[in-house]
């Protein structure tokens, strides 16, 4: 099966990510979505649910590109590349997240107009405890999603947000039963797709104008400032520690 399916439901098209059981991306994965996507869109689509199959929505990042070279920077910047593809979908993505939506996961999640939940997912932008930056635009979606307080707050701790808390904070639009965030999920992008298509596009182009001109200049400064401290000591105790399920002990060097 490849990485990335596409089917469509009456208006709705189901893009589906299959690397269980943590779906990890790289540049090729997500590239494979916004294709995806860019083809429903063409096809008269009127709304995406963005899922994946296993136990966790994503997990975040795999590095290593197609190619097998291990430069973090040229790795990231593909994957950024393709977070502005997302971020530029022209109809609305509505991200059924089971388990964890973490580090890259989250920003995957949060590249989504809204979110769909249960009460076993969890959200968590768990950069800070592995040493460095936040990327994946992050610095733009998760404070309009959020708020800049509630945004700083997962930021700085990296800490988990369960479902009902997310809801709370605004990140999950739709608490779903256990195992039925696709259904949810589903009901709303139907009834999103049930309003007048050509007013829905105008509606989001204007709502995301403002986030689409930032973008470019955020993962920029984002890759930057990941580059300098992918370098650090405190990185490579953040990584090991999170490798061995220990909590880390940051020196700041």
């Amino acid at each position: 099966m490849s990485d990335v399916t596409l089917i469509r439901d009456g208006h709705v098209a189901v893009v589906e990510l299959h690397r269980p059981p943590a779906n990890f991306f790289d540049r090729d994965v997500l590239a494979a979505i916004v294709d995806a996507g860019e083809q429903a869109q063409d096809d008269g689509a009127r709304a995406i649910v963005l899922c994946s199959e296993g136990r966790h929505f994503c997990a975040g990042a795999s590095l290593a590109d197609g190619s097998g070279a291990l430069d973090p920077r040229a790795a990231a910047a593909a994957v950024y590349e393709q977070a502005t593809r997302i971020l530029g979908l022209e109809i609305p993505v509505v991200a059924a997240v089971q388990g964890a939506a973490v580090g890259g996961g989250l920003g995957l999640a949060c590249a989504a107009d809204f979110r769909v939940a249960a009460p076993g997912s969890r959200f968590e932008a768990n950069f800070a405890r592995l040493g460095f930056h936040h990327g994946f635009a992050l610095s733009l979606t998760l404070p309009r999603i959020v708020g800049r307080p509630a945004a700083e707050l997962m930021l700085y701790t990296g800490r988990r947000v369960g479902a009902e808390e997310a809801q709370t904070i605004g990140l999950v639009d739709r608490l779903a039963p256990a195992g039925e965030e696709r259904t949810v999920a589903l009901e709303l992008a139907r009834e999103i797709a049930a309003a007048a298509p050509l007013a829905v596009r105008s509606m989001r182009r204007t709502m995301r104008t403002d986030l689409l001109e930032q973008v470019e200049a955020a993962l920029a400064h984002e890759l930057d400032e990941q580059e300098r401290l992918w370098q650090t000591e405190d990185c490579a105790t953040g990584i090991a520690a999170s490798l061995d399920r220990t909590d880390p002990t940051f020196v700041g060097r």
